[in-house]
């Protein structure tokens, strides 16, 4: 290997490979450790994949090789990594999608919630915020 040095060294610092005695344990470590790439060299990965939810990308079937996702197979290589996995996804085309939040406030929500505005703004000292929720819940 041209890059053996490389790879020693990485191995060193960030390798893992951890025996675990059932597939439920397997289950629990991945989601914990939320790994950028999982290899599952098991042949009854269907048994499992719907309980994997933390994992950059999930390698499956004959061949599960990391090299095939870096390369030919398709979705993004841009992965979650260390462990951000728990809570980031893939780079994908929702990425590129703008979203915008619309809240509607009527009269009822208002009158119903407008107290409970003023109440947090005021515990966090947004004494301007406060006084808007009480105006707008008194004038409903």
């Amino acid at each position: 290997m041209s890059r053996k040095a490389i790879v020693e060294e990485s191995l060193a610092a960030r390798g893992i490979v951890c025996v675990v005695e059932s597939m439920e344990q397997a289950v629990e470590l991945a989601n914990r450790y939320a790994p950028e790439h999982l290899c599952l060299y098991v042949k009854r990965y269907k048994d499992i994949i719907d309980k994997i939810h933390n994992a950059g990308c999930v390698f499956v079937g004959d061949h599960p090789t990391v090299v095939m996702g870096d390369y030919v197979a398709g979705p993004s290589h841009a992965l979650p990594t260390s462990g951000t996995a728990r809570f980031a996804s893939p780079l994908n085309a929702t990425d590129f999608v703008r979203l915008m939040n619309l809240i509607t406030v009527d009269k009822t929500m208002m009158k119903k919630y407008g107290p409970v505005a003023a109440t947090l703004a005021t515990s966090e000292g947004l004494t301007a915020h406060a006084r808007a929720a009480e105006s707008g819940s008194d004038k409903v």
